[in-house]
């Protein structure tokens, strides 16, 4: 795996040198009109809006349909997209957008100020139970429509990461038209103005997307302007590894995502598909330890289950060398990303051992777990396979053998996807999977502080945390704009988290793709999220 680059801003990097030449060399006009190509994703969509929910797969596929209000590049830095510039007022809570007057989404309905305020309010309507879009605009108070092209939006606290998250496609911009229509309907057919619009979704099967052909407002980062060259994209649903990697080998996709790892080094081999990895800023895919009730209010306790889990070993083992270990709370391409807490929990079992008898755990049952006046040091974690990858699942199976030899009997309980997500939703176990995805440090304001304990669904602070200091210093970093003191403040964050042993880290999210050399190039990824983008791509030959 030496030849896969680990740093989605390096990738990019070296991704945008040879899009750019293959620009120069074959406008997007130049392709045939009947062009198409098939993606093969891993996971079904259960609703195309990425405002209601927010899962990866709506993002995923919003990226190709809607336009957002600002942009950002790979180095992080914020640009205009629908939005032509912005002012922010003195106290940081009036912000007022100056907007495109040439852009009409797909049904005909002008994107206008009015636009932007439907679409804020309809993130945070409660009747939208929109988990991520909502979750960010927590300080959104209202927006007003100054004229066609001015809306003033009014939040009610600062909020430095405010234009991070409208860069999103998760707060991609929506037709007002379509987003009045029956929640229902608007799942299945959202509206946008991006360079490809929906045309038919079938459940469990595919989405089909045609090109917009009067698109008009390609992101800075885009390598062109105009409509897309690919005339057609069928976004298919497979959900099982080795029928999407089948597809792609023999040809009957173009693209799949979500790689399996046991299928990596033979599609890096192959001089026929293109391979590419983009590691996800955000929280990474962690074992969320519930601090709310016993076994793990104890401090000891939660300590010596991370100090015993030996995530790192495990996942070198089990994901071949294509996932990449995450020691602390955020990945390492996410702003404010600090080294310093990636070996705080390496394996050390005598350690373990140690802390479990200072806290009582001192007797061992006949099947060698440790026990506390009889009771048998358990740990329930609800977990439904099929939701999962495969891989996830093995990595599962290591770390309850791991912590075992420590004495915990990590007992995985198997059910159906409904009772995971309402035993996950109501702190109804000692241990849950959780990932948080964004282009912001504030992901750790979202996953560990008090204001997020309390959700309409899923409940992002899983581990049930509640410290009035690092609540300060977290609303403190959304108050400045200042680097150096934004830095400061998540670097004691971080640790303040990583003290607490709240989860065990596993690895970063990660976007891997493979694509057919024969049938399509310059397959990339927005820089936000390192989602799949094809608004640059080209069928070949």
């Amino acid at each position: 795996m030496s030849s896969l680059l680990h740093r989605a801003g390096i990738l990019l990097a070296v991704v945008s040198a040879s899009t750019l030449a293959l620009t120069a060399c074959s406008a997007p006009g130049e392709t045939a009109d009947n062009s198409s190509i098939v993606y093969a994703t891993g996971k079904d969509i259960s609703c195309l809006d990425p405002h209601v929910g927010g899962d990866m797969p709506q993002a995923s596929i919003a990226a190709q349909y809607l336009d957002s209000l600002v942009s950002q590049d790979a180095q992080g830095n914020i640009h205009p997209w629908l939005a032509t510039s912005w002012e922010v007022s003195p106290d940081a809570l009036t912000w007022t957008f100056h907007l495109r007057d040439d852009v009409t989404f797909t049904d005909g309905t002008p994107f206008d100020a009015s636009a932007v305020k439907a679409n804020l309010d309809h993130m945070v309507d409660p009747a939208t139970q929109s988990g991520t879009a909502g979750g960010y605009l927590k300080p959104y108070e209202s927006t007003q429509v100054v004229d066609d092209t001015t809306a003033v939006v009014t939040l009610n606290r600062p909020y430095a990461a405010f234009l991070e998250v409208l860069a999103q496609p998760f707060l991609g911009i929506e037709s007002p038209t379509a987003l009045a229509r029956p929640q229902e309907e608007n799942c299945a057919s959202p509206v946008g103005s991006g360079p490809f619009k929906i045309v038919s979704y079938t459940p469990q099967q595919e989405v089909v997307l045609e090109r917009n052909d009067e698109y008009n407002s390609a992101p800075p980062y885009a390598e062109h302007s105009g409509p897309a060259s690919i005339a057609k994209i069928t976004w298919r649903i497979i959900p099982e590894n080795a029928s999407r990697y089948g597809s792609l080998r023999t040809g009957d996709v173009d693209v799949i995502d979500s790689l399996p790892p046991e299928n990596t080094e033979e599609a890096s081999g192959d001089p026929n598909v293109v391979v590419s990895r983009y590691e996800r800023p955000g929280n990474p895919t962690s074992l969320q330890l519930n601090v709310t009730r016993a076994p793990f209010d104890d401090l000891s306790v939660r300590q010596a289950f991370l100090l015993s889990a030996d995530a790192r070993t495990s996942i070198d083992s089990v994901f071949l060398g294509t996932a990449t270990y995450v020691g602390g709370p955020l990945s390492s391409v996410t702003p404010f990303y600090s080294p310093d807490f990636e070996h705080v929990y390496d394996l050390d079992l005598d350690r373990a051992n140690a802390l479990l008898d200072a806290a009582g755990w001192t007797a061992r049952d006949s099947d060698g777990y440790r026990t506390r006046n009889g009771q048998r040091l358990s740990i329930s974690y609800p977990y439904t396979a099929a939701d999962n990858p495969a891989a996830l699942t093995d990595l599962i199976t290591q770390i309850q053998a791991n912590v075992k030899k420590a004495g915990f009997h990590l007992d995985v309980q198997q059910a159906d996807s409904a009772t995971t997500t309402k035993r996950s939703s109501t702190f109804d176990y000692d241990l849950r999977t959780q990932y948080w995805n964004t282009n912001t440090p504030d992901v750790l304001r979202i996953v560990f502080s008090t204001e997020y304990l309390q959700s309409s669904g899923w409940v992002p602070n899983g581990s049930g945390y509640s410290n009035p200091q690092l609540d300060e210093i977290l609303n403190d970093a959304l108050a400045t704009t200042t680097v150096d003191q934004r830095r400061s403040l998540y670097d004691d964050a971080q640790k303040i988290i990583s003290d607490a042993a709240l989860q065990v880290t596993l690895y970063a999210q990660s976007t891997d793709l493979a694509s057919r050399k024969d049938a399509v190039s310059n397959v990339v990824v927005e820089p936000s999220l390192s989602l799949p983008y094809l608004y640059d791509a080209q069928v070949v030959g």
